[in-house]
């Protein structure tokens, strides 16, 4: 056995007695984007990371922030300032040393789709909360079937027994998610029959959202979700992208393009 293969039995040993040896080798090959690396984002890169996903692209033009540190992975004294993609692709070589991550320092927008997604990945998972671009994207994945999963709102939330995915025609209780259904019906022409699903999986939850303490509320505007509830969003997005992945057999080509750095 080589030393990469000794060490990745090692670390991720739990994964393969959890899911099976093909499966931990079907991880391994697995290229999976995150786009938007924030208080959801980093989380799910954390979680991805320590399932032994072999290629992770991140998509983000932020940096970390003092204002970050009650709900981002990696807001640490250390990296303030630093670009997110940049603090996150150090910190999955230390959890996996052979997954290649490759940064992208800018923001999804409308025109840049194809540029980034045109070749596809396995799976993609979207935590940013810019409805017209979720909407872009939403539609651009079902056009082309690439597997993927759409976070809603994680802010003023605190019970993680919660957190729930469904057909994004089936989410209730999510403001982002349902101005993102009305502006993929309004713009990009899907159906508004009730009963008919949209294609688009999202994590959300039904719990009604907290209005924020007087003095206490948030930071840059944002409402200060759970620490428990962030990893419980995270989880529910992994586990979309594993079931897809053992259901395809996944991973393989190289994917992924305007690459930046890679480990």
């Amino acid at each position: 056995m080589s030393d990469n293969a000794l060490t990745s039995s090692r670390r991720f040993g739990g994964i393969a007695r959890l899911y099976g040896d093909s499966a931990l080798a079907h991880f391994s090959q697995a290229h999976v984007c995150v786009v938007g690396v924030g208080g959801v984002g980093s989380w799910a890169i954390e979680a991805l990371a320590r399932t032994g996903i072999g290629r992770l692209t991140l998509i983000d033009l932020d940096n970390v922030a003092e204002s970050n540190v009650n709900r981002q992975l990696h807001a640490l004294t250390g990296d303030f300032g630093k670009a997110k993609v940049t603090a996150l692709r150090e910190r999955v070589a230390q959890i996996n040393p052979g997954c290649q991550v490759f940064e992208i320092e800018d923001f999804v927008t409308e025109d840049n789709l194809p540029e980034y997604f045109g070749k596809g990945f396995d799976f993609v998972i979207d935590a940013i909360d810019q409805v017209r671009v979720k909407a872009a994207m939403a539609a651009y994945f079902v056009e082309r079937k690439q597997p993927f999963v759409l976070s809603g709102g994680a802010g003023g939330q605190k019970n993680p027994a919660l957190i729930q995915t469904a057909d994004l025609s089936r989410v209730t209780h999510d403001p982002l998610l349902a101005n993102l259904r009305y502006t993929l019906r309004k713009r990009y022409g899907f159906s508004r029959d009730t009963k008919e699903k949209m294609r688009v999986p999202c994590v959300f939850s039904t719990e009604n959202i907290v209005p924020p303490q007087s003095g206490r509320g948030v930071f840059c505007r944002c409402r200060t979700a759970g620490l428990v509830v962030r990893r419980l969003w995270r989880k529910y997005a992994r586990y979309r992208f594993v079931r897809t992945v053992l259901r395809t057999g996944g991973g393989g080509t190289h994917r992924g393009q305007k690459i930046s750095n890679a480990v």
